[in-house]
């Protein structure tokens, strides 16, 4: 089960949004300024951080600094007041990872809590082995047959998910959603243009395929 932190000033915001995560089955731990957080950081593991910008003590923009300067790499969702583009350059530029703007959408704020720990633990696992084939997430690079394929980045990413869940179905929006991210301008056919380039690069690869299902989406098999 993951734990996440939300940091927010306004009790009731905290309480609902503690309500909402809760009944999607996350544990949450509560903190009401970026110095709260810090302890609670200090003390617990923490898998994504909800925080919002403006606090008493310690902002959200002091706190994600202060995470990102110590080395902690875990997801945060910033939730604020602040539609500025340039409050929003700012939030990304010192490490945020997502943006929503009150008064919020609970149940997109779901989705986008759901998508980032997905990205996350694609990020942290570092390989991926079936077969004789070698995923390298480190190097975006693919091992097999003797030979080492690099990828870009989001072809990369798209075959490590596929592969990671062998057999599990992945509609086109949900890889746009955990590729390219809810506020992607890209529209599903990217996934179709990607696909066929990995179908491509991969036909001759005895180790697995990539099958498209009619009206859904696609799958990665594992040949044995």
């Amino acid at each position: 089960m993951n734990h996440l932190l939300i940091v927010e000033d306004d009790e009731n915001l905290l309480f609902l949004y503690q309500s909402i995560l809760e009944q999607h089955d996350f544990t949450v731990s509560l903190a009401a300024n970026g110095l709260e957080a810090l302890a609670i950081l200090d003390k617990q593991h923490i898998d994504l951080m909800i925080t919002d910008i403006m606090m008493p003590d310690m902002d959200g923009y002091e706190l994600t600094t202060d995470l990102r300067e110590a080395g902690y790499d875990l997801p945060i969702l910033m939730i604020t007041a602040k539609n500025s583009f340039l409050d929003k350059k700012k939030g990304f530029g010192i490490g945020v990872d997502d943006y929503m703007v009150k008064p919020i959408d609970l149940n997109e704020m779901v989705l986008r809590v759901e998508a980032l720990l997905r990205r996350a633990q694609i990020v942290h696992t570092k390989t991926l082995q079936m077969g004789n084939t070698q995923l390298s997430q480190e190097t975006y690079q693919v091992h097999a047959q003797g030979k080492t394929e690099t990828l870009p980045q989001k072809e990369f990413l798209l075959l490590y998910k596929l592969l990671a869940y062998p057999n599990k179905i992945f509609t086109r929006q949900q890889l746009m959603d955990e590729i390219w991210g809810l506020d992607s301008d890209s529209d599903e056919r990217t996934i179709d243009v990607h696909i066929k380039r990995l179908r491509q690069k991969f036909q001759d690869n005895p180790d697995f395929s990539i099958e498209t299902i009619r009206g859904l989406g696609y799958k990665a098999v594992i040949c044995a």
